[in-house]
């Protein structure tokens, strides 16, 4: 007998359903809501950093304690117990140490919170401890020690930082210097994004990144020298060849950082830390380049001070 033919009610229910399509196909993310929701954070990262500089460490804080949160949550789904309760609290320390007390405090506070993280599990359970402290330890150091970098500009600026406006209106050097940083993160991601999505074909690190190409590293270099050159001379006041330093520096780190961030995913089995900004993921795939790109920047940013 020949095959019965199937009703049309059937047919309907078993037709493919087309997928909805992506507003950018090639780069597997929607690029409008990454777009808004770049740019609000921008705001408000220089709009507390020009205005009301507290108001900017308050942020950083933020981010650096949802980042440490998101940690938590992948390293609990893994089975590794981190001590949240010291770590968050050497999160939301270290930031406010580095503005108010300048590097040495920072410092102190890393290391203090990695005691209290130590001590905090030495009262629990033996099992497991060693790997827990170990995580502990390390997201400090990830997180909220190397991204309190980005304030330390602030208090080098003659002591005392303000709790208000800055005096008189005038925003001082520090502050520009943070700008800067922040226009190179955001021009390596944003270069590097244009020219990998169009031109790449050569993967840097296939293992830990296959969309990460060596065209687009090459997008970041050229589109951030030329931030940086600009930058360095109507910002900063500093001679061109500064801003090509500093552009080549933050691209190379801020890179390391992404792929670090890339290769602690893989380790755990996440595609992205959380979903909590739409179109980035988590606010660790947004911090993974800044934090890296911090204390080289506070380094670079020393090293020129009388150029």
């Amino acid at each position: 007998m020949g095959q019965a033919q199937q009703a049309p009610g059937a047919r309907a229910r078993t037709r493919t359903r087309q997928p909805r399509p992506n507003p950018t196909p090639g780069a597997g993310r929607n690029l409008p809501a990454a777009i808004a929701v770049g740019l609000a954070m921008l705001l408000a990262v220089l709009g507390g950093l020009l205005f009301l500089p507290l108001g900017f460490v308050a942020v950083v804080t933020t981010f650096a304690a949802f980042g440490v949160w998101e940690i938590f949550r992948a390293l609990e789904a893994n089975g590794t117990r981190l001590p949240i309760v010291p770590v968050m609290v050497g999160t939301l320390a270290m930031p406010v140490s580095a503005y108010f007390g300048g590097l040495e405090s920072l410092l102190f506070a890393m290391l203090a919170s990695s005691v209290a993280a130590l001590l905090w599990r030495s009262v629990e359970s033996a099992t497991g401890s060693a790997r827990s402290i170990f995580a502990g330890v390390f997201t400090l150091a990830w997180v909220p020690f190397l991204i309190s970098f980005a304030a330390l500009p602030l208090h080098v600026e003659g002591g005392a930082s303000p709790v208000g406006p800055w005096p008189g209106g005038t925003v001082p050097e520090g502050a520009w210097q943070i700008v800067i940083l922040l226009l190179l993160v955001v021009s390596n991601d944003t270069f590097g994004y244009l020219v990998g999505a169009r031109l790449g074909k050569h993967p840097m690190a296939p293992k830990i990144s296959p969309k990460k190409s060596w065209e687009g590293f090459a997008g970041s270099i050229a589109g951030a020298m030329l931030v940086g050159i600009l930058a360095s001379i109507f910002l900063l006041d500093k001679p061109w060849w500064v801003g090509v330093v500093l552009a080549i520096g933050m691209v190379a780190s801020a890179t390391a950082g992404d792929l670090a961030e890339s290769m602690v995913k893989r380790e755990l089995g996440v595609k992205d830390m959380s979903s909590i900004l739409p179109g980035h993921g988590g606010v660790m795939d947004r911090l993974d380049s800044i934090v890296f790109a911090s204390p080289v920047a506070f380094m670079l940013f020393v090293l020129f001070s009388g150029a």
